[in-house]
């Protein structure tokens, strides 16, 4: 449905006096917001490459990169933690010779 909308309105925009009066109408044959539709119509011009912004893919890659430096950043504390309690343990076993 969104990809038939954002269709029309990229289609039948000459139709129109304006690019919001093509939204307006169209947003009314489908039932939603124009509003709605426009963003729509701008995310597919990113994914189209028609406008600055982040693709969808893009996003994803993006959020999947910053779960993943989230956990190293999580292990790295962890391993750092152990790394200092095993010293301390080493310089105790030290000084009991």
């Amino acid at each position: 449905m969104r990809a038939r909308a954002v269709r029309m309105v990229l289609e039948n925009e000459a139709d129109y006096k304006s690019r919001s009066q093509a939204i307006a109408s169209i947003a009314k044959k489908f039932g939603c917001s124009p509003d709605t539709l426009r963003g729509w119509i701008n995310k597919q011009a990113v994914e189209d490459g028609d406008r600055d912004g982040l693709t969808q893919s893009e996003r994803d890659e993006l959020k999947t990169l910053q779960r993943e430096n989230r956990e190293l950043k999580q292990a790295n504390e962890i391993l750092r933690k152990a790394s200092a309690f095993f010293a301390a343990a080493d310089l105790d076993r030290l000084r009991e010779r």
